[in-house]
């Protein structure tokens, strides 16, 4: 039986920590034509954790730039940042600003609002801790994993085709999964 805690892990000290954009990513996945899935990323344009004394006074903001959007297929890819998709001329920022942490045995779950496509929705980040370390250049840093399953009709996201044989060419349920690492700050 897990039981609910609030306190930081104890090799993570408080303090703010930036978000090292060159060794983190923000990946997504969904299911196209109803029998594969397509994946890809969007660059992590800054972002910031607050640790603080406990889960209450820690904090998550990020920003990302959803014109790195990158699959693979230059094509897809600039059918993504078109108009039909995250119109990434009219809505050039996605970000996430948490509202509370928790935790729960030695899992934790990060809520916050994120806005995608100028529209904001409420999200829950199952979040993995994955301890922390000391690079050769004296940096103390920490690693992150979370992930969150979204409607992309949520944020306005609502292009489609229909196929053929039935169903859509995209699927609604996207995937998201991050894996972060933060750097802590003088």
């Amino acid at each position: 039986m897990s039981t609910t805690t609030t306190n930081v892990p104890t090799d993570l000290t408080a303090g703010t920590w930036a978000i090292d954009t060159s060794h983190s990513e923000a990946a997504f996945t969904v299911r196209h034509a109803g029998i594969s899935k397509v994946r890809g990323t969007i660059g992590i344009a800054e972002g910031t954790v607050t640790v603080g004394d406990d889960l209450a006074g820690t904090s998550v903001s990020v920003k990302l730039d959803p014109s790195t959007v990158s699959t693979g297929d230059a094509g897809r890819d600039g059918h993504l940042k078109s108009g039909d998709f995250f119109d990434v001329e009219a809505f050039g920022e996605w970000t996430f600003v948490s509202t509370e942490v928790r935790g729960q045995g030695g899992d934790y779950v990060i809520v916050g609002d994120l806005t995608i496509h100028g529209v904001t929705q409420s999200v829950e980040l199952a979040t993995e801790f994955n301890g922390t370390a000391t690079d050769p250049f004296g940096n103390q840093r920490a690693g992150f994993e979370a992930s969150v399953t979204i409607s992309r009709k949520d944020f306005g996201l609502t292009w489609n085709a229909a196929l053929e044989a039935g169903g859509v060419l995209v699927s609604d349920k996207v995937v998201i999964a991050l894996d972060v690492s933060v750097i802590k700050q003088a």
